[in-house]
């Protein structure tokens, strides 16, 4: 997997609503707690309309997240790729635990 600008509406929004400009890393990642708490309310509420809309909201946010690190979010996701792609382990109560 190769992302490589998909993201760019998003900056470009985030730049215009002054996110770049008046934010920083810290207030970004308190607004990811809050966006990470609303998926969890639509989660346990069985709400798909709200969770795709919290998952939405979350990947906005890690984009700023991103920004402010000095990095695009596509990098982010294709370094994840990478490393996961190739990871092994096994399913336990319901998550993937990888071999150490």
């Amino acid at each position: 997997m190769k992302l490589k600008n998909e993201f760019q509406p998003i900056r470009k929004w985030a730049a215009d609503k002054g996110i770049y400009k008046k934010g920083d890393i810290k207030t970004q990642y308190v607004k990811f707690q809050e966006e990470a708490g609303e998926l969890a309310k639509a989660i346990i509420n069985n709400d798909n309309i709200e969770i795709i809309d919290a998952i939405g909201d979350c990947i906005v946010v890690l984009t700023s997240i991103a920004h402010f690190n000095n990095c695009k979010i596509e990098h982010c996701i294709n370094e994840a790729y990478n490393v996961i792609n190739k990871r092994k382990g096994q399913m336990i109560n319901g998550s993937f635990i990888k071999n150490k």
